[in-house]
This record gives C-alpha cells, structure tokens and sequence, in this order.
C-alpha cells in the first residue's frame, strides 16, 4: 500500500497566498489525499469566484477522506479530556474541532498529516499518535 499524505488548512493557505510550498509538494514522494474537513474549511472562507474556482480544483484533484462516526465521537471525548486538562474556554475548543478531526482522518487512514500549524498539532498529538511533519 502506498502512504498517503493529507495538507491541513494552514498549509494549503499559506501555498495559495504565497506560493511558498511549491517545491515541497513538488517533491512529495507521497500519494496525496483531501480531507473532508479541511474541504470545509477552505469553502468557509471562500468569498470570490476565483477562490471557489481554485477550492473546487483542490477539492476534484485527488480523492477525499471523511471522518467516519467513531472519529467524530472520539474528537468529541479529545476535547473534552483537553479541556479538562488544560482549562480551553468554549472558542478555543471550537477552534481545535476541526483540527482534531482533521487529525484522526488522517491517523484512521494511515496518512502523513503535513501542516503549518505546530502548535495545535503537537497538543492533539499527545492525546492520539498520528503521522505529523510541520513545514
């Protein structure tokens, strides 16, 4: 089986605006998959024809992932260990969701998460092992 690897929001922005991940994704030795959240999440913020445009080409250029039901319930318990342990206030719980869908996705399929976003991904990951390289 080949590996996979699924971009988290944060570097797919970053890439967009500045072009700045052009020779990674070139050189990636990896077979690349979408994740359904981080779909949503770059819909979300889409405000122009031209970034729907370029959300749909993202979207149709490799297949997609999805949380399944046991990810989504287990993000929901994450959380709540997170918060118990760390004291989160209700925005910065909403904030992690995604990311903490975003992770189990790609720890269910096996996938390299790659991401810009340390911080929230190293918190997520000493609550459940997954493949994480941070560019």
């Amino acid at each position: 089986m080949s590996e996979f690897a699924v971009f988290d929001t944060s570097v797919l922005i970053d890439h967009l605006r500045t072009n700045c991940h052009a020779r990674r994704i070139a050189d990636l030795d990896v077979t690349v998959r979408n994740a359904s959240v981080v779909l949503a999440e770059l819909w979300r913020g889409t405000t122009e024809a031209v970034e729907q445009k370029v959300v749909r080409e993202i979207a149709n250029a490799h297949p997609i992932l999805t949380p399944t039901a046991s990810n989504w319930l287990e993000s929901g318990q994450l959380l709540g260990r997170m918060h118990r342990d760390h004291g989160f206030k209700a925005k910065k719980l909403r904030d992690l969701h995604f990311d903490v869908l975003i992770a189990l996705t790609a720890r269910a399929y096996g996938a390299r998460l790659i991401t810009s976003n340390r911080a929230d991904f190293e918190l997520i990951r000493q609550y459940r092992n997954f493949k994480l390289e941070v560019w």
